[in-house]
């Protein structure tokens, strides 16, 4: 089967997302250990990210909202995905936009947890962005029945 090629891509940027997981979790339990404002995780009760990112260094709160930002836009690319794949449309160009979207979004998240860069991050982000309404464009020409 063929047209899987689109999900490559896809599994890439899921792959990727563990990545990040296990990136957050390796800066951010050695940097909870270290501070002295943070309790022993055993001993925090009712903290949320929001508490921990004003005792922790920016550099460590970055790799956590990579991580989230992960689970945000790219959730549409997924669905996307695996509309183009059921409709048979998941080789060509539209797997080439996938891989670029892939590319992006790994791209972006080097960027945040490293410089994080705002302008750059921007430039990523709106050119992902632009790959994935073309992905969905794409889709919406097939399941709408639109004849261009």
């Amino acid at each position: 089967m063929n047209n899987i090629d689109i999900l490559q891509p896809a599994v890439a940027l899921m792959i990727w997302t563990m990545i990040m997981w296990a990136w957050m979790y390796a800066t951010r339990i050695p940097a909870m250990n270290k501070s002295p404002d943070i309790p022993a995780p055993s001993k925090l009760v009712g903290s949320t990210g929001s508490d921990l990112r004003a005792k922790l260094p920016e550099k460590v709160s970055w790799k956590a909202d990579n991580y989230n930002h992960l689970h945000e836009q790219p959730t549409v690319f997924y669905a996307a995905v695996i509309v183009l794949a059921l409709l048979d449309q998941g080789t060509g160009m539209n797997a080439f936009l996938a891989w670029i979207y892939t590319g992006l979004r790994v791209t972006h998240s080097l960027v945040q947890v490293t410089a994080n860069r705002v302008i750059v991050r921007f430039v990523l982000f709106a050119l992902s962005s632009l790959v994935l309404i073309a992905l969905i464009f794409h889709a919406s020409v097939i399941v709408f029945d639109i004849h261009i």
